[in-house]
């Protein structure tokens, strides 16, 4: 169930629903989607669906993740923040296609886990932080992308200030049942906003947890 043309499948999924950048198909084909699920899940990676994995998180829908990375390449980004580095696999396939990621997570097991499957990986251009992703990482800003991974009811308004000039924001807003994926672009101190799809993610919340215990 974890072989190349259980993959091959999904990417045929993906094409059939609008993914048509050929780098991100060929990242969902390469990137072996079951190591960052639990192994009780694994027969389950390559469906596309989110699964749970545990402390309240889960693992995207391959769609959503395919989708978000395209709309993002769009703009063709040389350096891109992701806002929730969760399992690692969203970060493992924008590694893929995206010379330099800057990964935010707020929950320190999660990060943990996920550095050390990406390192096996041998993704070597992913930095990473234990951070509270409302406040996207200002150090490293100005980022030609923002991706964020879960829903805030309102845009972070800090996350616009850290784009830059023709630099692309996509993320999830909304409360707990559905949420609206926007595409936010900045040209100069005008921001246009527009929404591609209806989606389902967990809340961005802020603040970090620095301990696992009782999460899952």
């Amino acid at each position: 169930m974890t072989s190349r043309r259980t993959r091959e499948r999904l990417v045929g999924r993906l094409r059939k629903r609008g993914i048509v950048h050929e780098g991100v198909l060929a990242a969902i084909s390469d990137v072996p989607r079951h190591i960052f699920v639990d192994e009780a899940l694994a027969h389950r990676a390559y469906e596309d669906t989110a699964l749970p994995v545990g402390h309240g998180q889960t693992i995207s829908q391959p769609y959503v993740v395919a989708l978000m990375t395209q709309t993002v390449l769009a703009r063709n980004p040389k350096r891109v923040l992701e806002v929730g580095t969760g399992t690692g696999y969203q970060t493992a396939i924008l590694s893929a296609v995206i010379n330099r990621v800057f990964s935010v997570e707020r929950i320190e097991a999660l990060l943990s886990r996920a550095q050390t499957r990406l390192e096996s990986l041998k993704r070597s251009n992913i930095r990473y932080r234990l951070g509270d992703g409302y406040e996207g990482w200002p150090a490293e800003s100005p980022f030609d992308a923002i991706l964020v991974t879960a829903a805030p009811r309102e845009v972070p308004a800090i996350l616009l200030t850290q784009l830059a000039d023709n630099g692309r924001l996509i993320l999830p807003v909304g409360g707990d049942e559905v949420q609206e994926l926007k595409v936010i672009d900045r040209n100069g101190d005008e921001f246009t906003t527009e929404t591609v799809e209806y989606v389902r993610f967990v809340p961005l919340v802020k603040g970090v947890r620095q301990s696992g215990r009782g999460d899952r």
